[in-house]
């Protein structure tokens, strides 16, 4: 349950700004005990590389809370929020912290990314509807900062309500066109569809609208309960398919219906990656130090003119494609 804005706004964000500074003033203790504490534990100073990423998060997030008062206050309390120059600075900061993110995963946590498929220049001048496989806020992450950082988009991002007790994500993403809808939105799908029509509509040659069509990241569990949902609702077929990917959920076609059917000159792209699957938590973190591991991304463009459109013949598509990812994570999945 997500509370109202108001709440976000005057209470919760506050609260986390007041929290990461005295965190951060505490950091350099904590810095110092991680290093004399990595040579005890098993790792390559698995304490010092986690409080130092963690050291490193929170202060970004702090600034960017910092950096979006300040452009409150020169929109004029909020007045001019939406116009152009500041959608373009609140595109720039959400740049600046993935790529700052990205660097410090990299260089802190050792990991390598390898990316397949087009080059950035075939997707210059084209709208996008982009779908993604979720397995985790780390690909999360990577998709849109590749979007943003590789292939110059400012994506309009379809993603779950809860990421808004985030303060800086919950602010600067209600301030751009995204729409955060619930997981299993259920009597509300219909609404969530619309929103989807409205981002989809008008999307220029720089946009890129980004959907998980999964609704939530992959785990065991939830593979089965969206099997037994498909075969609930009389969908048999769907639901057979569903068996036999191992590796992603059943995608959900109404959404992806929506935006295509809506964008109809947008090229289709599909984004496939494996390798941070296991992180969905803090703790995951923790575990998984030292990483030193390698994330394998595979995009695939299918030009607008080879995209159906057709609402059945979307379903079965994107089925299809989801198979297709399925078995390239199959392949790719690093060995534990």
């Amino acid at each position: 349950m997500v509370p109202p804005r108001w709440v976000r706004r005057v209470v919760v964000a506050p609260a986390v700004g007041i929290g990461i500074s005295l965190g951060l003033v505490s950091a350099p203790l904590w810095l110092l005990g991680a290093a004399a504490m990595s040579p005890l534990l098993p790792g390559r100073w698995r304490p010092l590389r986690f409080f130092w990423f963690l050291a490193v998060y929170a202060a970004m997030e702090l600034a960017c809370l910092v950096a979006l008062l300040g452009l409150w206050l020169a929109s004029g309390f909020g007045v001019a929020i939406q116009a152009p120059w500041s959608q373009r600075a609140h595109y720039w900061l959400i740049r600046w912290f993935l790529r700052v993110l990205e660097w410090e995963a990299r260089r802190v946590l050792q990991v390598r990314v390898v990316v397949e498929g087009p080059r950035p220049s075939e997707y210059r001048g084209r709208p996008m509807v982009v779908m993604a496989r979720h397995a985790g806020p780390g690909d999360s992450f990577l998709v849109v900062h590749s979007l943003m950082n590789w292939y110059r988009r400012e994506p309009r991002i379809v993603l779950k309500d809860t990421l808004q007790w985030d303060p800086a994500i919950d602010i600067v993403l209600n301030r751009l066109p995204n729409r955060f809808i619930a997981p299993d939105p259920g009597a509300a799908g219909a609404t969530v569809e619309r929103n989807i029509t409205e981002l989809a509509a008008k999307l220029d040659q720089d946009d890129a609208l980004v959907i998980f069509p999964e609704g939530g990241n992959f785990t065991a569990r939830r593979r089965l309960r969206a099997i037994e949902r498909l075969r609930q609702r009389g969908q048999h077929h769907a639901a057979a398919q569903a068996e036999r990917m191992e590796n992603v959920l059943a995608p959900r076609p109404g959404g992806v219906t929506a935006a295509l059917r809506t964008a109809g000159d947008a090229d289709a792209v599909f984004v496939a990656h494996t390798g941070l699957e296991h992180l969905d938590s803090v703790a995951d973190l923790w575990r998984g130090l030292p990483m030193d591991t390698e994330v394998r991304m595979h995009w695939w463009r299918i030009p607008a003119a080879e995209v159906p459109r057709d609402d059945r013949a979307v379903a079965e598509w994107l089925f299809s494609w989801w198979q297709r990812l399925d078995e390239w994570v199959g392949e790719h999945r690093p060995v534990p």
